[in-house]
């Protein structure tokens, strides 16, 4: 009995002490369980908002509206329209294979495009958008919006694209858009700013150097949705803003009919408000179409273009840089009048050669122009006579006078980084460059524009220009509104230290013309109304040998890479003149016969819409 009580008593207090140690157990996890939903539900209140809010709520940026390009009159010349695009969200895709298979029986996507797709998933970083197309048609964009249901992860995109309407005609001004890539991203803050899959940011042309202005801000989109990722309601909307529409000095049409004068043939036209500098028209030939590049650029048509033996992708009124030819001896003329060294009465016979310093130096002419002053040199385009002058001015004066009128320099500043400077050669240039003295007969032949001497077919628009306008210094513009910010304090500044030696030079380019014996005679127009002057020239390509002075080949004889270049410097009307234009074809010959005829139909079309060009100035005036 007592051992049988003693067991039940060590029994009771066996089950005493697991009762208690369970209890403690259960009141230590209580404990810990309301701490941690207290520590949960108070202390980390925010986070988990936040992190549920992540889950529930999602945040949509949409591509910004770029600012458009707009000519003169208004008229758009690079726009926008909408594009329909298609996303794939990968982190919101459960089964990729599955997804992407269907997708390419819905938009009947042949084997080709398919490994395409394929590809491009396998370059992108695991959590970046993949964009399945960036141009869908409408019909493919509603079939994709009906399908939504079966197809996680998968985002229709209504977005904004670019259109040129021109196609070609503005290539060269413009530039062109496509797709940014990692280096736009990484160089521009205002593209990483506002990037989203499938932006197009400038690549070349005021496309890009105005960028910042033209890419707008982001519509942001927040909504809600579902535990499978649906979208419920939208929750806010954030309106962004459209990027800034740039109105040009190029009159379209004006610019139309330079692309046709030149269709077929490599080159560059340029027309130029002589008072404000406002550019008229500026074109690069052969061009191509901008909006090739948009959605990217196939291979066969990218071959195509990169193989022309032509090179449109060179905007040759800008990189182009050529021997000016006869079109520098106004400024030649100019700058040894300037100097003291000739008066109009100065002459110079010619054989058709001279020697100097035991070199001949041809003229064009073979048997010479007999005995010609100034204004006969001019209009006839006698190199001995500029050979002649050009020994006795010097080189390094010659290079001061040009560097005035803006040779050498770029006309445009940092507007387009393709720019080039061309050279104008001077005797501590030489040196500088080359380690070499100048020799007397480098100086001969710049004279007439040959050698060392670079120009471009925009620094020819300008320097004629200046002299049209009486030898006074403008900044040429190719935007409207550049005419608000503050202008140099030299802006139409004078040139010259007599003015009547500008006179003489104008005088000298309208006998060139107008006269018979000019060189662009045939090209003149009488009607006062549509009368212009100006200066043909050639440019060598190859140098001229004793042979070829022989054979004396036509230019058609000549195979094309080594004919020279054609050449032709203008202004008008000549009674009140207004506008300047440069004209170069490449391997055109000469330019009497290639380019001078161009300028009589673009003077035409110049002076016709002046009317409407000033109507149009003016109404601007009264609006501000």
């Amino acid at each position: 009995m007592i051992n049988s009580s003693s067991d039940n008593v060590r029994k009771l207090n066996s089950i005493n002490r697991r009762m208690f140690m369970t209890g403690s157990l259960k009141f230590f996890i209580m404990i810990g369980l309301v701490s941690r939903l207290f520590f949960l539900q108070v202390k980390e209140n925010k986070k988990y908002l936040t992190l549920s809010d992540k889950n529930r709520i999602r945040e949509w940026k949409l591509a910004p509206v770029r600012g458009e390009f707009h000519d003169y009159f208004g008229k758009t010349i690079a726009g926008n329209f909408e594009a329909y695009q298609l996303h794939v969200i990968p982190e919101q895709v459960e089964d990729f294979r599955y997804v992407i298979y269907r997708l390419k029986d819905l938009l009947e996507l042949s084997d080709k495009e398919f490994k395409k797709i394929l590809k491009k998933r396998n370059e992108i970083k695991p959590w970046e958008t993949l964009i399945v197309s960036d141009n869908l048609d409408w019909n493919k964009f509603s079939k994709i919006n009906n399908h939504l249901y079966d197809l996680n992860g998968v985002k229709p995109v209504v977005s904004i694209s670019r259109n040129y309407p021109h196609k070609e005609k503005f290539t060269h001004v413009i530039g062109y858009v496509s797709q940014a890539n990692e280096d736009d991203i990484d160089k521009n803050e205002s593209i990483k700013k506002n990037f989203v899959p499938g932006l197009k940011v400038g690549k070349i042309g005021l496309e890009k150097t105005l960028e910042d202005e033209l890419i707008g801000s982001n519509d942001i989109e927040r909504y809600e949705v579902n535990a499978y990722g649906r979208r419920i309601s939208q929750l806010e909307f954030q309106k962004g803003q459209k990027g800034k529409t740039h109105r040009l000095t190029i009159d379209t049409e004006v610019q139309k009919l330079a692309a046709e004068l030149l269709k077929d043939k490599a080159g560059s036209i340029c027309v130029m408000d002589i008072y404000s500098g406002e550019v008229i028209a500026m074109h690069s030939s052969p061009s191509f179409d901008p909006n090739l590049f948009v959605f990217g650029i196939s291979q066969d048509d990218w071959q195509i273009i990169r193989n022309d033996p032509m090179k449109p992708l060179v905007n040759k009124t800008l990189q182009g840089k050529y021997s000016p030819g006869s079109t520098i001896k106004p400024l030649v003329a100019l700058s040894a009048l300037e100097n003291g060294i000739i008066n109009t009465n100065f002459t110079v016979e010619c054989t058709g050669k001279t020697e100097m310093y035991d070199q001949t130096y041809h003229c064009w002419k073979k048997k010479g122009h007999g005995f010609v002053s100034l204004r006969n040199a001019m209009k006839q385009s006698c190199d001995t006579y500029f050979y002649e002058i050009a020994r006795r001015l010097g080189v390094d004066k010659l290079s001061e006078t040009a560097k005035k009128f803006g040779l050498g320099e770029k006309v445009f500043g940092d507007l387009y980084d393709i720019e080039k400077k061309g050279l104008v050669p001077s005797t501590q240039w030489k040196k500088n460059a080359l380690g070499k003295g100048w020799l007397l007969g480098e100086t001969i032949i710049t004279g007439i524009g040959q050698g060392y001497i670079q120009t471009t077919p925009i620094q020819l628009c300008l320097m004629t220009a200046q002299i049209a306008n009486g030898g006074h210094k403008i900044y040429p513009t190719l935007i409207v509104d550049d005419d608000k910010k503050d202008q140099p304090s030299d802006k139409f500044a004078p040139l010259y230290k007599d003015y009547r030696n500008i006179k003489i030079v104008q005088d000298a380019m309208f006998g060139s013309t107008n006269e018979v014996m000019g060189t662009s005679y045939r090209s003149r127009i009488n009607d006062p109304k549509y009368q212009f002057a100006g200066k043909t020239g050639t440019s060598q390509v190859k140098k001229i040998t004793e042979k070829d002075r022989e054979l004396d080949l036509k230019t058609f004889e000549i195979p094309y890479e080594e004919r020279d270049h054609a050449l032709y410097i203008a202004y008008g009307p000549y009674k009140d003149p207004r506008y300047a234009t440069s004209i170069l074809v490449e391997h055109g010959g000469n330019g009497s016969t290639t380019a001078a005829p161009m300028a009589k139909k673009l003077f035409k079309k110049i002076i016709d819409r002046h009317q409407l060009r000033e109507s149009v100035k003016n109404k601007k005036y009264m609006e501000i």
